[in-house]
């Protein structure tokens, strides 16, 4: 299905108490789920709402202390959520945000949530956005439903998925590796760098985010460098992000990451303050920078 054909969806934010900071319940129409979030200080709230008296599962969501790039998740699961996610958060200081999700209708079993529990800690892994938190993997047999059992969980995991973005949580989106073949690849755009020194960067922008993806070569020890983006190069390379490369003049990135801006991405890449919106062109057009690209997208997409 292409993104011309796909449906709308309509999510349902509850403001509880008024306000975007405070305790907010998400449905989605047509599914029985419903997410609780809340920050610390409605952190009480949450646990008073009858939802959290349900079979469920809750996630404790905050920034990574051993990594200041990353944020940081513990997914659990219990019988009375209210009763597991009160411990839960007090065994753990990292936490910023808490997640509880339930049925309206008391359609979970504990079968049902030690499968949906094993499978976001699978799908957080796989997504390599967050650091799980979970000391153990849950148990073998905490995948083994049947077979309709764990379509009708899965269905739920999509829900969750549609859902967790729209209040703030991107733990579940995988990051892209590499740019697939074209043949293979969804509608999307895939920008390049390409410097007379011979790197070459790649980048993608997906779903609001730009994306540098794995495999991309950064300039290094130019005398260029900039305490602005200087700070977070050297973040990127103390995290793993960024790796010395055999040759002493640039770094590779090990994984895919993404940044806030082009340009972001462009100062880290060429090591010196850049402007990422003439920098970046698109791959296949090397006259077409992001700016052409961006006010051209606009165009087509404001136009009958």
């Amino acid at each position: 299905m292409s993104d011309g054909d796909k449906m709308g969806r309509t999510i349902q934010l509850f403001l509880v108490d008024g306000t975007p900071n405070g305790l907010v319940v998400a449905t989605l129409h047509g599914w029985t789920g419903s997410v609780l979030v809340s920050r610390q200080p409605t952190f009480a709230k949450l646990l008073s709402r009858p939802e959290t008296d349900r079979t469920g599962i809750y996630l404790l969501h905050g920034a990574d202390p051993d990594n200041p790039l990353r944020m940081r998740v513990y997914v659990g699961e219990a019988d009375i959520v209210r009763r597991r996610i009160e411990r839960s958060a007090k065994e753990r200081e990292f936490w910023e945000i808490a997640v509880a999700i339930t049925t309206s209708d008391d359609a979970l079993t504990k079968g049902h949530v030690r499968y949906l529990e094993a499978r976001m800690m699978e799908m957080v892994e796989e997504a390599r956005r967050v650091t799980l938190d979970n000391a153990q993997q849950p148990p073998a047999e905490a995948m083994r439903l049947p077979e309709a059992d764990r379509a009708n969980m899965e269905a739920f995991l999509a829900n969750i998925k549609v859902v967790l973005p729209v209040v703030g949580l991107d733990l579940l989106k995988p990051l892209p590796k590499s740019a697939p073949p074209v043949s293979q690849a969804p509608i999307r755009a895939e920008f390049e760098i390409r410097h007379k020194s011979g790197i070459m960067a790649r980048a993608i922008e997906e779903n609001g985010e730009f994306v540098v993806l794995e495999g991309t070569e950064t300039l290094r020890n130019t005398a260029f460098v900039n305490s602005s983006y200087g700070a977070l190069k050297e973040e990127l390379v103390e995290n793993g992000v960024l790796k010395a490369d055999t040759r002493e003049d640039r770094y590779t990135f090990t994984q895919s990451f993404p940044f806030r801006s082009p340009s972001a991405a462009a100062a880290v890449i060429l090591d010196r303050n850049s402007n990422g919106r003439t920098e970046w062109k698109v791959v296949g057009e090397a006259s077409t920078t992001y700016h052409d690209w961006q006010n051209r997208t606009a165009q087509e997409e404001t136009t009958p």
